[in-house]
C-alpha cells in the first residue's frame, strides 16, 4: 500500500485543535447544541442587512438565508477580508504587475463546506432536519456521512434526512400523468458514488453539477473550486459524504435520466477516508473513481474489494497520466472500455459530461439492488459508523409512535373507534352551538323553550362523549407527550413522520382508484365513495390533539370534583408546553368549522402561567384563496413548518409562537409573535355546499379580527377573489361591537416577477380601493354607521405601500428546480416590512389573557352573526336587502287586495237568502263554487302582478340587481308559494263562511217552526176559551 492509507496519530492531535479553534472562531459549541427556538427567534440579525465582518457573522448569515431557502446561502465571505484587499489595490496607482498577480485570498476565508460541517456538528437533531430540508429545497447536496476530525469518526445522518419528501415522474408514468411521492430515506433509488484518489486535474464536484443539470437549467448542487470561497482550503470537511438526487419530471426532452438517481460525493482523498469508502462500496451500485495517478488506483483495487462496480475517470492531458499504467490496470482487473472514462485532448467538457451521463444511465438501468437510506444504517453499524438516531430518547420515542400508528389499518374505521369524540358528535355540537346563537330554526316556538331544548340536546351529546372510555391510542398518546425532556419532541416528530407516510400511501392508492374508475362514467356511486374517502381519510397529528381537546371539554361538563374531570385537568398544560416549544396548535377545527373554546382558552391560560405574567404577543395572519402558497410564504418568512396532513391543503387555522430576543423585546413591547396559518378560502370541496360563503366569511372575520397584520395572499395581480371576502370582513366588523382593533392589511401578489408590476398595477390598486370603499359605504348605510365612509376607516391599508409582488417559488422546472432567489429575497423584504410595522405598532400588544378573552368574545360575536356571512360581499347583501324591501311591498299589496276580496265575499255569503227567499241549499253551494272560481281568478291576477313586478325589477340596471340574480328563482318560488297559501286560506274561509251561513239558515228554520207552533197553540187556546165563555186566571193560562 506504500503507506498511502495509513492513519498517523500525530495528525489527530493537530486536527483536533483545528476543529476546536474553528468552532470557537465561529461561535459554536458541540456541547451546547443550537436549538430551533434559538434559530427561529426574531433578533437583530433577522432583518439586518449589515455585511458579515467576522466568521461568527458568517454562520448566522448562512443559517438565516438557508432558513429562508435562499440559494445564495453558501456565498459566505466576510466583508472585512474582501474590503481590505480591494482597498489595498485601489490605493495603488498606475501599473503594478506584482499587485495584479498577487493572491488576494486571505487565510481567514472559510470554505462553505467547513461552515456546513460545523453547523451540523453543533446543532441538535431538529435543527439538522430543518437545515437538510431547506438545503434540499435549494437543490444543495446534503450531508450523508458527517465527519468529526477530533474523533476520526463519522455519523450517518439518517434522522437529519427523514423530513425530506420528493415528488417525481419516471418515464413509466408519463402516459398516465401519475407521479411518485415518497420520503427520501425510504425511496429505493440506486446510488452512484463519486470519489477522488490522489490529485486530480478534473473538478469532480463541478463535473457532477453538470452531470445533474441540463443545458437550460444549470445549478451548483455541490460546492466546487470555482464557486465563491470554494477554492479555500478545507479545514474540517474532508471526509464529508454529500448526497443529491436527480429526479425526472417525465419529459423526454428535459430529463437527463429517465429514472431517479442518488449521487454521493466524498470530499477529500479516499486514501485518508477508507471508512467512508467502505461504506460507499457496500451501498452503491457503482463508484466512479477520479484518478490521474493510476498506480494508486491499482493499489486501491487490490486492497479493497468493492461490491459496487468500479469506473475509472481520468484526464489524459494531465502530466501524471500514464497510458501504460492504464493498460496494466485494465488488464489486471479486467476493466473494459465502458468502465474507463478518459477525457481526451479532442474532447471538450460538454462531450465528456455527456459520456459520463450515458455511463451513469446504463448503470442505473442495470441496477438490481437498491437499498434505501434507512437500510444503510445496518451497513453503518457493521462498519462502526455512528447513526444519528441511535440514542435512548429517539429510540423510545419511535417505539411509542410505532405502537400507535402500527394499529392503523383503515383510517376511517380508526377515527371512529380510536378518535370517536371529534366525529359526528362534535359536528352536531357545533351545529347546536351556532343554532343556539342564531335561532334560525326556532319557527313559531317560544324562544326560551327553544333555547332550553337546544341546551338539553347539547348536554345529551356531552354525556354521550363522556360515556366513551379513553381509547388505547389516546392513552398511549397522552402518556408519550407527558414524557420528560427531549423525548417528547422526538415522539411528536416520529408521529408526524409515520402519519404522513401512511396518509401519503393511502391517498396515493385512492387517487389511483379514482383515476381508474373515472375512465368508466357508469361508476358514479363508486367515484362518489372514493371522493368521500379522499376527503376524510387524511390523518394527522392535529386529529389526536383535536380528540384531546374534546376529551377535556367533555370532562369539564362533569361535576367539579368528579374523578374523571380531575384526572384530565393537566391536558391543557401539556399542550401549552408544546405550544411554547414551537408546536402549532389548531385554533379552528377545519372539519367542524368551530373553535373548541374551552379547550383553547384553557391552553392559553396555562401558557400565561408558563410564561411570565406580563408576556405579550403580536399576531400575524395569512389569508388567501386555496393553493396560493400561504403556508409556503409563512414557512419561508419565519423558517417554520406548519402541521399539514400529507396530500391535502391546510384545514382550519393553526397558531404558532415565535420568540423575540431579549434585546428586541423593548422595541416591540412584546415577547412573542403569534403566526396564524389558515385554510384556503373558496375551496372546490366546499364550493358545492350551500353554506360555503358562511364558512369562508366566518373564518376570515375571526382571523382578521385577531391579527395585528393580515397578509392577503393573492395569485398573480388579480385581487377579485379576495375582494369579496374582505368586504364581508368589513361588514361583519361594522355589525360586531366586539371588534375594537383596526388591523393592518398587506396584499401579497404571488407569481409576479415583472419589475414594472408595482407601477403598472397602480390603477388597479386605486380601483380596488374604490370598490372596497363603495362596499364599506353600502355596509355602513345598512348598519346605520355612516361615519365609516371608507375601507381604511375599518382596516389600515395604503395602495402605495400595502401591495407586495413576489416572484414564482421555483427557478425552473420541478422537481429539479431550486427555490427562486428572487422569491426568497422578496419574502425577506416583506418580512422586514412586517417586523418594522410591528415595532412601530401604536396599539400595545395583548398579553395572553387579553388575547384569550379576545378569542372568546370575537368567536361568540361570529356565532351570533346571522345575516351577513351568508353573502358573497356587502353589495350583494345591500342589493338583497333592497330586493326584500320591494318584494315585501308587492307581497303586502297582493295580500291586502285578497283580504279585501275575502271580506266582501264573506259579506255576500252572510247576506245570502235575506233579500230573496231561497230554500234550496244547492244554491248556496253554487254560490260557493262561483266564489272559488272568482277567488282563483283574482289570485292568478295577483300572482301574475307579483311575478311581473319581480321580472321588471330584475330588468333594471341600477341597485346592483345583477348581484342578486341568483336569488330570482327563490323569490319566484316564494311568490307561487304565497299564492298557494292564500288560495288554501281563502277557500277555507269561504267554506267556513258558507258553513256558518247554512247553520244560521237551519237555526232560522227552527225558530220559524217554533214560532208557528206557538201561534197555532195560542190560537187554539183562544178558540177554546171563546167556546167555554169563561174567564181564566193567569195560572190556568200558564198551565
Amino acid at each position: 500500500m506504500n503507506g498511502q492509507f495509513d492513519k498517523s496519530t500525530p495528525a489527530m492531535v493537530t486536527t483536533k485543535s483545528r476543529l476546536d479553534s474553528l468552532l470557537e472562531d465561529l461561535g459554536l459549541d458541540q456541547e451546547d447544541k443550537l436549538s430551533l427556538s434559538t434559530l427561529l427567534q426574531i433578533d437583530d440579525q433577522s432583518t439586518s442587512d449589515t455585511p458579515a465582518v467576522s466568521n461568527r457573522d458568517l454562520v448566522w448569515g448562512f443559517m438565516k438565508k438557508l432558513m429562508m431557502v435562499n440559494v445564495t446561502a453558501r456565498n459566505v465571505k466576510c466583508n472585512a477580508s474582501c474590503d481590505s484587499s480591494y482597498d489595498m489595490e485601489s490605493e495603488i496607482s498606475g501599473f503594478n504587475l506584482d499587485s495584479l498577480l498577487s493572491d488576494s485570498t486571505s487565510d481567514d476565508v472559510l470554505n462553505p463546506l467547513d461552515i456546513i460541517t460545523a453547523v451540523f456538528l453543533c446543532s441538535d437533531g431538529f435543527v439538522q432536519q430543518e437545515l437538510a430540508l431547506k438545503m434540499s429545497m435549494c437543490q444543495f447536496a446534503v450531508p450523508l456521512l458527517l465527519p468529526n476530525i477530533d474523533t476520526q469518526q463519522c455519523t450517518l445522518m439518517l434522522w437529519a434526512l427523514r423530513d425530506i419528501v420528493k415528488k417525481y415522474r419516471p418515464q413509466s408514468l408519463l402516459e398516465s400523468k401519475g407521479f411518485i411521492e415518497e420520503r427520501i430515506v425510504l425511496a429505493k433509488i440506486p446510488m452512484i458514488s463519486f470519489v477522488r484518489l490522489g490529485e486530480c486535474s478534473l473538478s469532480k464536484s463541478e463535473i457532477l453539477n453538470k452531470l445533474l443539470s441540463n443545458a437550460q437549467q444549470y445549478h451548483d448542487t455541490f460546492v466546487h473550486h470555482n464557486m465563491e470561497c470554494g477554492d479555500c482550503p478545507r479545514k474540517i470537511s474532508d471526509g464529508l459524504v454529500e448526497i443529491a438526487w436527480y429526479l425526472p419530471c417525465g419529459n423526454k426532452n428535459i430529463d437527463i435520466f429517465s429514472e431517479p438517481v442518488t449521487v454521493a460525493n466524498l470530499r477529500g482523498d479516499i486514501a485518508s477516508f477508507i471508512l467512508q469508502y467502505s461504506f460507499l462500496s457496500e451501498t452503491s451500485s457503482a463508484i466512479f473513481v477520479f484518478c490521474d495517478q493510476l498506480h494508486l488506483a491499482c493499489s486501491l483495487l487490490t486492497s479493497y474489494k468493492s461490491k459496487a462496480d468500479i469506473f475509472l475517470v481520468s484526464d489524459s492531458q494531465n502530466k501524471d497520466f500514464d497510458s501504460e499504467e492504464l493498460k496494466r490496470v485494465a488488464t489486471e482487473f479486467n476493466l473494459t472500455n465502458n468502465k474507463i472514462i478518459i477525457k481526451s485532448r479532442s474532447m471538450n467538457e460538454a462531450d465528456f459530461v455527456t459520456k459520463l451521463q450515458w455511463t451513469v444511465r446504463s448503470v442505473v438501468e442495470k441496477a438490481k439492488v437498491r437499498p434505501h437510506i434507512e437500510q444503510m444504517a445496518d451497513v453503518a453499524y457493521e462498519l462502526g459508523i455512528q447513526v444519528d438516531e441511535d440514542f435512548p430518547e429517539c429510540r423510545n420515542a419511535k417505539q411509542n409512535a410505532d405502537a400507535i400508528t402500527s394499529e392503523i389499518h383503515d383510517t376511517l374505521e380508526y377515527k371512529e373507534t380510536q378518535l370517536p369524540l371529534q366525529g359526528k358528535i362534535w359536528k352536531e355540537l357545533t351545529t347546536l352551538e351556532k343554532e343556539e346563537c342564531r335561532l334560525r330554526n326556532a319557527g313559531s316556538e317560544n324562544i326560551e323553550n327553544y333555547k332550553v331544548l337546544l341546551q338539553e340536546q347539547k348536554k345529551t351529546l356531552r354525556e354521550k362523549q363522556n360515556s366513551y372510555d379513553m381509547s388505547k391510542a389516546m392513552t398511549c398518546f397522552i402518556n408519550a407527550i407527558s414524557s420528560p425532556g427531549i423525548e417528547r419532541n422526538y415522539f411528536m416528530k416520529w408521529m408526524r413522520l409515520n402519519l404522513d407516510n401512511m396518509s401519503r400511501e393511502k391517498l396515493s392508492g385512492l387517487r389511483e382508484q379514482y383515476r381508474e374508475n373515472s375512465k368508466e362514467f357508469k361508476n358514479k356511486e363508486v367515484i362518489k365513495e372514493i371522493d368521500r374517502q379522499l376527503s376524510s381519510s387524511s390523518l394527522g397529528i392535529e386529529h389526536f390533539f383535536r380528540e384531546m381537546g374534546q376529551i377535556y371539554e367533555a370532562s369539564v361538563s362533569l361535576p367539579e370534583h368528579h374523578r374523571s374531570r380531575e384526572q384530565l385537568q393537566h391536558l391543557p398544560r401539556l399542550c401549552a408546553e408544546l405550544l411554547l416549544e414551537g408546536l402549532p396548535l389548531e385554533l379552528v377545527d377545519g372539519d367542524a368549522s368551530n373553535i373548541p373554546l374551552r379547550w383553547v382558552t384553557d391552553v392559553l391560560a396555562h401558557l400565561h402561567q408558563l410564561m411570565s405574567s406580563n408576556s405579550k404577543i403580536l399576531v400575524v395572519t395569512v389569508l388567501g384563496v386555496q393553493s396560493t402558497g400561504k403556508s409556503t410564504l409563512l414557512n419561508t418568512m419565519f423558517g417554520v413548518q406548519f402541521a399539514v396532513s400529507s396530500g391535502r391543503c391546510t384545514r382550519g387555522a393553526f397558531m404558532l409562537l415565535i420568540r423575540i430576543s431579549e434585546e428586541l423585546k423593548k422595541v416591540f413591547d412584546c415577547d412573542f409573535i403569534m403566526i396564524i396559518d389558515t385554510e384556503g378560502l373558496k375551496s372546490p370541496e366546499l364550493a358545492q355546499l350551500d353554506d360555503s360563503y358562511e364558512h369562508d366569511n366566518e373564518l376570515a372575520t375571526l382571523v382578521v379580527g385577531l391579527s395585528d397584520i393580515t397578509l392577503i395572499n393573492i395569485a398573480m395581480e388579480n385581487s377579485t377573489e379576495m375582494k369579496d371576502i374582505l368586504q364581508i370582513v368589513v361588514h361583519a366588523f361594522l355589525r360586531m361591537k366586539e371588534v375594537g382593533k383596526k388591523p393592518k392589511c398587506r396584499f401579497v401578489h404571488q407569481n409576479v416577477s415583472d419589475v414594472s408590476a408595482h407601477e403598472k398595477n397602480l390603477r388597479d390598486r386605486k380601483l380596488l380601493l374604490e370598490q372596497l370603499n363603495e362596499m364599506t359605504q353600502a355596509a355602513a348605510k345598512m348598519e346605520k354607521k355612516e361615519n365609516n365612509k371608507s375601507f381604511t376607516d375599518v382596516m389600515e391599508y395604503s395602495p402605495d405601500t400595502g401591495n407586495w409582488y413576489i416572484p414564482g417559488l421555483w427557478n425552473g422546472n420541478p422537481p429539479m428546480a431550486p427555490v427562486n432567489a428572487g422569491y426568497s429575497e422578496a419574502v425577506y423584504e416583506l418580512k422586514k416590512n412586517i417586523i418594522q410595522t410591528l415595532s412601530e405598532c401604536e396599539s400595545s400588544a395583548n398579553n395572553i389573557l387579553e388575547f384569550q378573552e379576545w378569542i372568546r368574545s370575537l368567536w361568540n360575536a361570529v356565532k351570533y352573526e346571522n345575516f351577513i356571512f351568508s353573502f358573497r360581499n356587502s353589495l350583494v347583501a345591500d342589493a338583497y336587502m333592497r330586493l326584500c324591501t320591494e318584494y315585501n311591498k308587492w307581497e303586502w299589496n297582493f295580500k291586502k287586495d285578497m283580504y279585501a276580496w275575502v271580506t266582501n265575499a264573506e259579506t255576500i255569503i252572510s247576506n245570502y237568502g235575506k233579500i230573496v227567499e231561497e230554500h234550496d241549499t244547492g244554491s248556496i253551494g253554487k254560490l260557493l263554487s262561483n266564489l272559488k272560481i272568482n277567488a282563483c281568478t283574482k289570485l292568478s291576477q295577483g300572482e301574475e302582478t307579483l311575478l311581473q313586478n319581480l321580472t321588471q325589477y330584475f330588468k333594471q340596471t341600477g341597485a346592483h340587481v345583477n348581484l342578486v340574480e341568483k336569488y330570482k328563482e327563490d323569490f319566484m318560488t316564494s311568490a307561487k308559494s304565497i299564492r298557494k297559501e292564500l288560495e288554501k286560506s281563502i277557500i277555507n274561509q269561504l267554506t267556513a263562511a258558507v258553513d256558518i251561513r247554512q247553520g244560521m239558515r237551519e237555526l232560522e228554520k227552527i225558530k220559524e217552526n217554533h214560532t208557528q207552533e206557538i201561534e197555532e197553540r195560542v190560537l187554539e187556546l183562544i178558540e177554546q176559551c171563546r167556546k167555554k165563555n169563561v174567564k181564566m186566571t193567569y195560572r190556568e193560562l200558564d198551565k
